[in-house]
Parts: C-alpha cells; sequence; structure tokens
C-alpha cells in the first residue's frame, strides 16, 4: 500500500509540472460551481436574494445577456493575451539563459493558477448564459449567478493585473536564479538532515561491491526518484544489500546494468527492486540538485557566449554557486541508507570534485580571458577552502582547479595577470 501512495505522490509531481494542471482543475471546478448554481437556482435562492439586495439583481433579460457576453468575450481576449505572455517568457528565457529553464518556469503556480482562474470564470459564465430565459418575469432570471459571473469577472481583472506584476518578475535573471537556489538548497538541506541521522560507523563498514551480482534496467530515462524504504523493507525480507550503481539525474539506458546484489536474486525480487525506482524524461531540481549546478552554471556560460557578453550576469551566478558549493560540501559522498544500524542500500553519488569539474570546465573555457571574472572564480575558490570541518579531499579537489585555472587564464594586462598571480598565491598559502 506505501509503495502505492510513493507512486501516486511521484505521477502528481509530474502532474504539477505541466502548464495545464491548475487550469484544467479550476476549469473543471468552475462547470462543476455553475451546475451547483443551477440547481440553486430552480430552488429559488435568487429569489430569497432579490427580496433582501433587490439593487444587487438584474432584472431584465436582456441586460443579463448583454453582461455576461462582455464578460466572456473580455475574459478570453484577457486569456489569450495572458498565454501570448506566459509563451514569450518561455522564449526569452530559452534563448537568452538556458532551455533547461523551461520546466521549471512552466511549472510556476501563480502563472498556471491565474491562468485556470480565466478559464474558470470563462465555463461558469458560459453555462449561466445558458440558463437565463427571456421572460418579462424577473424571478425566472439566475439573478445570484449573474451577480457572481459579473464578481468572477472583476476579480480576473484583479488577477490580470497580479499577473502582469508577477510575469515582469519572472523574466528577470535574479529572480530565475533564485528560484533554482532555493529549490537546490531545499533538497540538499533534506539530504544532509538524513545523512546526519545515519551512524557513521554504519557507513565505513558497507561491503566492497565488486563481486555482487548485475542486474540491468528494464527500461531507460533519467534516473529521477527511490522509494527508499521500500526497498529496504524487499532487503530486510530477502536478506540482501544492493549498490546503485547510477547516481541521480543520469540518464539510464534500457539493458545497461545499474543494480548490483550481494546475492543472487530472482526475477520477481529485481522486479519488485525497479518497481520502486522512478525513471523519466524529465529533469527536476527538487529530484536532484546537482541540476541546479548545471542551469547556474548554463546561464553563467550563456551570459559570457560573444553573442550576449553579459559579465555581471557571469560574477551574479558564480555568487549562487558558491553558496551552493558551500552547502554541498556539508554532504559526504557515501550515499549510504540505512535502518536501525544496519546498511541496506548503497546508491552513487555525483561526488564533490566531480560536480566542482564539471562546473569549472564550462566556466573555464568562456571566462579564461575575462579579469573580472576570472577573479571571481577564485574569490569562489577561495571561500570554499575556508568552510569550516573541510574534508581534505574537498581541501585537494579546490586547490587542483585553482591550479588548472590559473594554466588556462590569459589576459593582455600584465598588471591583471599580477593581480590574478597574486591572489591564487594567497589562497594556496593558506
Amino acid at each position: 500500500m506505501k509503495q502505492f501512495f510513493i507512486r501516486i505522490r511521484t505521477f502528481y509531481s509530474t502532474l504539477q509540472s505541466k502548464i495545464a494542471f491548475y487550469p484544467s482543475l479550476i476549469s473543471l471546478a468552475g462547470f462543476m460551481f455553475a451546475l451547483a448554481m443551477i440547481i440553486a437556482e430552480k430552488e429559488g435562492i435568487s429569489r430569497n436574494l432579490i427580496e433582501v439586495f433587490p439593487l444587487l439583481v438584474v432584472e431584465d433579460g436582456d441586460t443579463a445577456l448583454s453582461v455576461l457576453s462582455t464578460c466572456i468575450g473580455g475574459l478570453i481576449s484577457l486569456m489569450v493575451f495572458s498565454f501570448s505572455m506566459v509563451m514569450l517568457l518561455l522564449s526569452q528565457a530559452s534563448s537568452n539563459f538556458s532551455p533547461r529553464l523551461l520546466p521549471g518556469l512552466i511549472s510556476n503556480k501563480r502563472h498556471q493558477i491565474i491562468l485556470g482562474v480565466y478559464l474558470g470564470t470563462i465555463i461558469y459564465n458560459i453555462f449561466t448564459l445558458f440558463s437565463i430565459e427571456t421572460s418579462e418575469e424577473k424571478f425566472t432570471l439566475p439573478g445570484f449567478s449573474i451577480l457572481l459571473g459579473v464578481i468572477f469577472s472583476i476579480i480576473c481583472l484583479g488577477a490580470f493585473i497580479f499577473f502582469i506584476h508577477n510575469i515582469s518578475q519572472s523574466i528577470q535573471i535574479n529572480n530565475i536564479m533564485d528560484g533554482i537556489y532555493d529549490q537546490a538548497t531545499k533538497k540538499l538541506n533534506s539530504t544532509i538532515n538524513r545523512e546526519n541521522k545515519t551512524e557513521t560507523k554504519t557507513i565505513e563498514t558497507f561491503p566492497d561491491t565488486g563481486n555482487w551480482h548485475s542486474h540491468t534496467s528494464p527500461k531507460s530515462g533519467y534516473f529521477q526518484n527511490i522509494a527508499t524504504q521500500n526497498i529496504i523493507n524487499i532487503c530486510k525480507e530477502k536478506d540482501i544489500k544492493i549498490y546503485i550503481t547510477v547516481p541521480k539525474g543520469l540518464f539510464v539506458l534500457k539493458n545497461i546494468r545499474v543494480l548490483k546484489s550481494d546475492k543472487k536474486l530472482d526475477n520477481e525480487t529485481v522486479n519488485a527492486i525497479f518497481s520502486n525506482l522512478n525513471f523519466a524524461r524529465g529533469e527536476y531540481i527538487q529530484d536532484n540538485y546537482v541540476l541546479a549546478f548545471k542551469q547556474i552554471t548554463e546561464i553563467a556560460v550563456r551570459a559570457m557566449s560573444p553573442g550576449i557578453n553579459d559579465p555581471g550576469t557571469a560574477i551574479n551566478s558564480i555568487d549562487y554557486l558558491t553558496e551552493l558549493f558551500a552547502l554541498r560540501m556539508q554532504k559526504n559522498d557515501l550515499g549510504v541508507f540505512s535502518e536501525k544500524g544496519t546498511a541496506y542500500i548503497k546508491m552513487a553519488v555525483v561526488h564533490f570534485d566531480e560536480l566542482l569539474y564539471q562546473v569549472m570546465a564550462s566556466l573555464r573555457t568562456y571566462c579564461s580571458q575575462d579579469p573580472t571574472v576570472a577573479q571571481k572564480l577564485i574569490w569562489m575558490l577561495a571561500y570554499l577552502k575556508q568552510q569550516p570541518s573541510i574534508e581534505k579531499a574537498y581541501m585537494e579537489a579546490i586547490d587542483e582547479e585553482l591550479k588548472v585555472l590559473l594554466k588556462v587564464v590569459s589576459f593582455d594586462s600584465e598588471k591583471d595577470m599580477k593581480t590574478i598571480q597574486k591572489l591564487a598565491d594567497n589562497i594556496l598559502e593558506t
């Protein structure tokens, strides 16, 4: 049963990333509410309202038709304009920053909810329009439903003003990187907290996996999620330990060996384990924090490309990377899952030195000719070396990247070279 709920949660997370998710739900709610109001009108809700607040009820059928028709036409135009603004936002973000940012922008809940409010109000007004009978008897008009339709339309106007403000903020690169940074820190903090609850002795005694039995993946896709508790339960039941040979975020090809076990497993057990591994066609930061490093790095690289030449954005990107790397240094590179002092699962992780190399390799290519950006990279490495309780392997990786950076930087000004060299020497001496 727990495995079923985990799959439902994963499916729900995938749906949330679709731009039509909230609009579809709110549209359905608008349709259901319109039907409920039609039933309420038959019970005489408008008759009761006109006796208490007669000024709020439309008493003329032609006026009611005109009001609702105007609301529907105006909201349709408003919705088309809003959708056009969303598409423009996605196009500019893709061309100016990185195509990898699109999933995060598409899944923006505020944009989805506003578009859903438009659709829900339009659907409600359409069905209310159908229920109007052009009769001389004012009690046959759905006065309360018409009043609600006008109120919902006014709310849509307020939502449109908020939409314009929000979309103007969403296109700003600082806000985009803020969103990426917040998602990555949330994922990293949850991982670090889990590791802090794991006993160090348990991690150190996980056996060598060199001669274990290998199993291939039944399908392809990005390794996105793992139902840890379900797999631990399988390991306890079968008295086994397993090693997942690929880190989260890596694209796994079908029939590639991605699973090892200390004992030979039957097909039923293997299928049960793979059913708790989620492979998808998309990547999301909330599932894989490494994607945040990739996205921010790509923003910096795109900013330093000859076509854009925006070193200011590159420097801002390095600031975000510095904070993320500092947080990443609090995480170990072991990837062991245990329960009650016994380790059952070991999963391959992207080691700190690999992550630092991937980021620095991309930045060196485009930033080695700019003194200010190169200096910012050196400051980043210096800050990372100053982190408390830094592991020796992390220190060695930082020093190695600093030495490589000094070899590739090249400036026409001798002063720039001396400044960079002096700064790097001070860091290497610490």
